[in-house]
Order: C-alpha cells, then sequence, then structure tokens
C-alpha cells in the first residue's frame, strides 16, 4: 500500500454489480492493499469479491465505512487489463461493476493452488532389490520430488512398489508445487514446411509480433490455404519472447481439431476455456493464466477477459463469425474488443478468415490492418468447383426438399466412396407445425415464434427461450387425430429423407443441440474426419474450420434462407455462410464440388460464389455500405426495451424516443415492436440509432438515457453498440 493510501485508510473498490462506479471501503490496520488487489468486501448483507481501483477517495472519513474483510493471496490485476475494463463499460455503456464480473468469474481460484503431496529420496538403501524398484531408483535419484502416481507411471510399476520404498525411508514426504493445467508448449518442437506464400506471410507476422508493439494483421485466406500453420509462426515467436497468447475461436466445437493441430506443431495443448469446462478446471485455468504458467489459452469469447500475467499476442480466428457478439447483460464483440486489447497493452493482433468482416477488409483498405493475402490452397489443391440448381427449373420430387440434380451428385459421390456434406441453417425436423383441419399453429406460449419440431425427442421445441412440449397426437385446438402437418424441413428431415434416396449410407447429422452434449459432437466430427460417414447433414456448426479430407461434396438445401430478413448484414452473412461451406469439400486435392438450391440464381451472392469472385462482392458490398453511410462508414446502436407487458415497453420506448436531443449527426429510428416481439414471456420494443463516423454516438446515448424517465417495476432498457442482430 502506498504512503498515501495508509495516510487515507480508504480505497475505491469495484464490486460485480451495476453500479456505475466503485464503491469506497476503509482499509483495516495490518492490511496492505494496491490497486488491482482482488479483496473480499461486504456488500449489503453478504460479502463479495471486488477489485481494488484506481483513483483517490478523497474527503471520506474511514470510520464511516465498512472494512475490506480480507485481500486474497492473488496476483493483482495489471493496470493494462483494469484499463480495458474501464474502455469496456465506457463503449458499451455497460456499468464498469458488469464487465469486472466477467473477470471475476472463478472465485474458488483467489486463494493459491494447494500444494501435492509428493516423495523425494533419501539416500537410504531399500533391504531387497528388485527390478521394478530397480527402475523406479533410476528414476528417482535424479533429487527431484515425483508424485507417487507420477513415479509408478513413469517406471512401470505399481504404487505399492512404491509405497514399499516409502515404508522403507528410501523417499520422504514432501511438498510440490501445483501441477500445471498443461505442458508448457515448444516454439520449436516441429516446424513445418510452408509455401512461399505461406512463408512470407509468416515471416510479415514474426516481424509484427517482434516490434512488441501494437498492429493489427488481417489473414486473408481461401479456405485450405493453411492460414492456422501462418499464425501458429506468429505463435512461435511469441513464446520465444516468454510471452503468453491467446487464441479466440468461435465455437467450442472448432476447439477439438485446433487443440490437435496445436499439439502437433508444439508438443503440447493449450489451455481451453469455454462454458463446457468443468469448475474446477476453469479455477486452474484462470490461476494459472494469473500467474503466468499457463502459455497458451485457445478459448471462446470470454477468454479476452482472463487475467493474463504477460500477454504478447491475440488471435481471432474466423474473425468474422457472428459468434463473437455477446448479448447478454454486457453487450460486446470480443473480435472488436481483441483489437482494443492489443492497442492499450501494445502487442500485436491477428485476425484470420477465409471470409473477413466488411469492416476488417476497408480496415486493411485504409490501412489501419495490415492485409496478409493467401489466395490458393495448401499445395495448389483446386477450390471446388460451384454450381447453382435453380429450383424454378429442377423441383425436388412431391414432399421433398432436394433437388434430383443434387440427389444424382451425392449418388455419384458415394459411388467413389467419397464424402458429402448437405447443409441446412435449421435445427430440428420442421421449423413449423400446424393442423390440416383447422390450421392451428403451434406457437411458444412465451415468444412470438412458432414451436420447431424434433422429431427424434418427439418433442416440439422453442429455440429462443428454451420451452418445450411433447407433440400431441391430436390437435389442442380440433381435436382432429393424425391430421398434424410439418412444414418445411429441419436436418432430421433431410436425414430422412436421404435414407429413402440412399438406405445402405451411413449418415450423420449434426447440430449444437445434439444429444449428448460437446463431447457427443466432437466424436461425431472426429468420426467424419476419419471417413466414417457417408453423408453429413449439418448446421452452421459443420462451416467453419473443420478439414474433412474424403469430403468432395458440398449441398446447400436452402441457399436463400440468410437472405429472407431486413438485416443489412444479409448479403455478407450469406455470402460468408456459402463461401465457408462450400469450402469444406476437397481440402485434400480432390477434384471437388458444391451445389447451392437456390430460387434467386441471378442474385449477386450467389453469382459471386458461383464465379468465385470475392473481390467483386467486397467492392459492391463495400459500395453499397458507403452510399447508405452503414457501418463502417457510419455508427449504429440498438436500444432494446423490454417489459412484463406490450404497453409498459412500448411507453417507455416512446419516451425515449422523446428524451433524444435533435442531432445533424444522429438520427433515432423508432421505437417499432421487435421483428421477435415476445421472447421469454418479455415483449420487446427497438430503437436504431444511426450516425455518422465521427458521430459522438455514446455521449449521445447516455444523454438520452439521463433524460429519459428511469424504467420503472418490469421495464428493462438495453443498449446494443454495433448491433449485429436485428431481432
Amino acid at each position: 500500500m502506498s504512503e498515501d493510501s495508509q495516510r487515507n485508510a480508504v480505497v475505491p473498490v469495484l464490486v460485480p454489480t451495476p453500479a456505475e462506479r466503485p464503491y469506497s471501503y476503509s482499509v483495516p490496520d495490518g492490511l496492505s492493499v494496491e490497486p488491482g488487489a482482488i479483496v473480499r468486501v461486504p456488500l449489503g448483507p453478504r460479502e463479495v469479491a471486488g477489485i481494488v481501483w484506481d483513483g483517490e477517495c478523497d474527503g471520506i472519513d474511514p470510520k464511516k465505512l465498512r472494512p475490506i474483510a480480507e485481500v486474497f493471496d492473488c496476483p493483482p490485476l495489471r493496470p493494462e487489463m483494469r484499463r480495458f475494463i474501464d474502455w469496456v463499460s465506457a463503449y458499451t455503456l455497460s456499468p464498469p461493476g458488469m464487465v469486472a464480473r466477467m473477470v471475476l468469474r472463478a472465485p474458488a481460484a483467489f486463494d493459491p493452488e494447494p500444494l501435492v503431496e509428493g516423495l523425494r529420496v533419501t539416500g537410504t538403501t531399500p533391504d531387497r532389490m528388485t527390478d521394478a524398484r530397480r527402475r523406479v531408483l533410476d528414476l528417482a535419484n535424479d533429487g527431484l520430488g515425483w508424485t507417487r502416481s507420477g513415479l509408478a507411471h513413469a517406471a512401470g510399476v505399481s504404487s505399492t512398489v512404491i509405497e514399499g520404498l516409502r515404508a522403507q525411508g528410501v523417499f520422504e514426504t514432501i511438498q510440490l508445487p501445483p501441477r500445471p493445467v498443461v505442458a508448457a508448449p515448444d516454439a520449436d518442437y516441429a516446424r513445418p514446411e510452408l509455401t512461399v506464400g505461406q512463408e512470407e506471410a509468416a515471416n510479415r507476422l514474426r516481424l509484427s509480433v517482434a516490434g512488441k508493439a501494437f498492429a493489427v494483421n488481417l489473414l486473408d485466406g481461401v479456405t485450405g490455404s493453411g492460414k492456422t500453420e501462418v499464425y501458429f509462426e506468429a505463435i512461435a515467436e511469441a513464446l520465444g519472447q516468454g510471452r503468453q497468447v491467446l487464441v479466440l475461436v468461435p465455437e467450442i466445437a472448432l476447439t477439438q481439431q485446433f487443440l490437435a493441430r496445436f499439439h502437433d506443431r508444439f508438443g503440447a495443448r493449450p489451455a481451453e476455456w469455454h462454458s463446457d469446462l468443468a469448475p474446477r478446471m476453469r479455477e486452474r485455468v484462470w490461476r494459472q493464466v494469473a500467474e503466468g504458467g499457463v502459455r497458451v489459452v485457445a478459448g471462446a469469447r470470454s477468454a479476452l477477459f482472463l487475467p493474463f500475467r504477460d500477454l504478447g499476442l491475440i488471435v481471432a480466428d474466423e474473425e468474422h463469425d457472428p459468434a463473437y457478439k455477446q448479448e447478454d447483460r454486457v453487450f460486446y464483440n470480443a473480435r472488436d474488443m481483441a483489437v482494443v486489447r492489443g492497442s492499450i497493452g501494445g502487442f500485436p493482433v491477428v485476425l484470420a478468415s477465409a471470409t473477413p468482416s466488411i469492416e476488417s477488409r476497408v480496415n486493411a483498405g485504409q490501412g489501419r490492418y495490415q492485409r496478409l493475402a493467401l489466395p490458393a490452397r495448401y499445395a495448389d489443391a483446386a477450390l471446388p468447383a460451384i454450381h447453382a440448381i435453380d429450383m424454378r427449373r429442377s423441383p425436388p420430387a412431391r414432399g421433398g426438399f432436394l433437388s434430383p440434380l443434387l440427389v444424382e451428385q451425392i449418388e455419384k459421390t458415394l459411388a467413389r466412396g467419397e464424402q458429402s456434406l448437405l447443409f441446412l441453417n435449421r435445427r430440428g425436423y420442421a421449423p413449423l407445425t400446424l393442423c390440416r383441419v383447422c390450421g392451428h399453429r403451434f406457437q411458444c406460449p412465451n415468444c412470438s415464434s412458432w414451436l420447431v419440431e424434433h422429431r427424434f425427442r418427439g418433442q416440439l421445441v422453442c429455440h429462443h427461450c428454451g420451452h418445450s412440449e411433447a407433440r400431441p397426437e391430436a390437435c389442442p385446438e380440433c381435436g382432429t387425430f393424425d391430421h398434424l402437418a410439418a412444414c418445411g424441413p429441419g436436418i432430421e428431415r433431410i436425414a430422412e429423407e436421404i435414407d429413402r434416396h440412399f438406405p445402405e449410407a451411413r449418415v450423420i447429422a449434426l447440430s449444437s443441440d445434439l444429444m449428448g452434449g460437446v463431447k457427443r459432437l466432437r466424436l461425431e466430427l472426429e468420426a467424419i474426419s476419419n471417413g466414417e460417414a457417408d453423408i453429413v447433414i449439418g448446421t452452421q456448426l459443420v462451416a467453419k474450420g473443420h478439414h474433412f479430407p474424403n469430403m468432395t461434396l458440398v449441398g446447400v438445401v436452402d441457399a436463400d434462407l440468410g437472405l429472407a430478413n431486413g438485416d443489412p448484414r444479409a448479403a455478407e452473412r450469406t455470402f460468408q455462410l456459402l463461401s465457408q461451406v462450400t469450402g469444406r469439400a476437397g481440402r485434400t486435392g480432390k477434384r471437388s464440388q458444391g451445389f447451392l438450391q437456390t430460387y434467386q440464381p441471378d442474385h449477386p451472392v450467389m453469382q459471386a460464389i458461383v464465379s468465385g469472385d470475392a473481390e467483386a462482392f467486397y467492392q459492391r458490398e463495400i459500395e453499397e455500405r458507403r452510399k447508405t453511410g452503414l457501418p463502417p462508414f457510419g455508427r449504429l446502436a440498438g436500444v432494446i426495451v423490454s417489459a412484463a407487458s406490450r404497453s409498459e415497453a412500448e411507453s417507455h420506448a416512446r419516451a425515449l424516443r422523446r428524451a433524444a436531443a435533435p442531432s445533424k449527426a444522429i438520427e433515432v429510428l423508432g421505437p417499432a415492436e421487435a421483428p421477435l416481439s415476445l421472447v421469454a414471456g418479455r415483449y420487446r420494443f427497438r430503437l436504431l440509432v444511426q450516425g455518422e463516423r465521427a458521430a459522438e454516438m455514446q455521449g449521445f446515448l447516455r444523454a438520452m438515457l439521463a433524460a429519459a424517465p428511469r424504467p420503472r417495476g418490469s421495464v428493462r432498457v438495453q443498449v446494443d453498440i454495433d448491433p449485429q442482430s436485428f431481432l
């Protein structure tokens, strides 16, 4: 604790609540604190963990304040991490305590990990020497400490051999440091042979990391071009400097294949960080990251808030992916915040994608980012030939959803012993169930959305709030039996159709709600990679990053699906998704094809995919954004008002609109009922705030929120800066 702090004996503490500023606490005699220290403090009737914050608490009598209860034996948050929390809070208009809450997600990690009981040789000779004992002593005579199980495993003996030696005094009991969650990676373990293009990009990344200064590198390479191997060289450079690395991935399903590739390159796996991690492992990873023992973390967006001791590089793989946007409590885009964290920490950031976001392409074009292009696949493997199937001319058979042209191509692929992938971004069996007699439609009681039939489970499910109910045999409205009709396809229905066409084929259907969770999903993906499936049917989770060596055909069941809404990013997202999914084919050099079933073959997105002219698409889309003033040439913010009643939500939304000050640079649109007007029993209205690029959006919104009446009753207001979803 500094001399000034000692004189004041009062410090600000940021607690994980929606408070707008830190609270003041007194420092008891005998305690020493510094900014960044993690402490336990009283808050109302309970005690919570908090962070001693920067700044002074002048003029406050310590005797009138509640004291800090405990200072945890934990490395303090570094100054750049505290600045990052403040920055995210100010940018997203979120209370700083709620941002800090994302850092303090592993409370058991604030205390040191317990020491591990181990053994060390004493020099005593056993009364009888056997081959097993000799093997044990040959290993243990290095004088280092061993755990019982580790020594037994290394020597190839049972634990009773070890225990017998300990009983004779050959070993003494000692305390060992906690075991690392992962082994240390070796930057020189298996350096790859890169192509000329890969080596050039890798050298530029190495130089960027070696410079130890902030820079953003956009690694823009076609699917199968070896982007991962290239940014691995940037990771190797950071490891050589003794610094830590964070690799962000958008989906848990992607991590397993990434972990295996990382192990092959560096001889050890990185630590994982995602929602499926066991609580105890989360605590150990958090602690060892803070202490610097974990060198590399591969994780989902929340890994951005881990308390790294010496972070020297962030890689955001599949940087365009919408999954990087969090839309709960603190609304933030992990890709953009990764760039901010690099800027604050003074280290480089790598954004990698086969289909970069429009924002990243514009930033690269304007010189803010360095663009590294990999226009060819590794080993000159050919990209798949893409064809559009005009569904107006080649419609499916009655009751089906697959064009005869696509069915024929699947048959040919099966005959060659190769794999096919059918992509449809709809989970379940059918998106709507209705009664043929009275027209009753099954709708979620809590949301303004239809219930999706999951026939394999016999359930009707809401994909927004999770409500589920058994699929009835009779219509609940008119009581008629056997007249419920499933409308439209989901992947389960496509699997049923495939089974009719190809009853002998090995079929795997994959989606994020697969029974068995992430573990089963990983096993299924591994089975596909090993060639244990003939036809794969999946949602968007099969579109990204996976390497299926024998996949030579990709069919998109409904290529128009993403274009059927008012999202200003609809064209960009559809282009990215279709490019990514068709890119699963032919990655090992085999001749491959992609087929898009579409009713709009002349749409610019379809034309760009079929022609392979990504540059023409980007130029057209960038120019459209420029004309309309949409990001990145303008700024957007969403304000979502929700309440238990429609009238409350609408009334407060209109009050917010009236509170908006006139501005030439910023326009407020709405309020309008949200496309999803009811979610989880709450009615929703939206305002869209659009401004010029230089407009002070956050200041405008703060003033509007301050001038409006405070939300009362069940009313809740959420601000979404740079919205990705408009539902």
